[in-house]
């Protein structure tokens, strides 16, 4: 047999422990190319820029038209 708890754990002490589970805001730091905000150690995905050279070229956006 498994072991299994001797007692109910209240809502609260359930709730204390996964106190530290919420996920947080990503730190964004600034693109050295275009000065948008970017994930850090990550390409900037608007101008394609990594530690000041390019590396992805990144094509224009088309407008749509009906």
């Amino acid at each position: 047999m498994v072991p299994l708890p001797k007692r109910k754990l209240s809502k609260g002490r359930r709730d204390r422990r996964r106190a530290h589970d919420a996920l947080g805001v990503p730190a964004l730091g600034e693109c050295s190319n275009c000065h948008q905000p970017v994930l850090p150690h990550r390409v900037c995905p608007h101008c394609g820029f990594y530690k000041g050279r390019q590396v992805l070229e990144i094509k224009a956006e088309k407008p749509a038209t009906k």
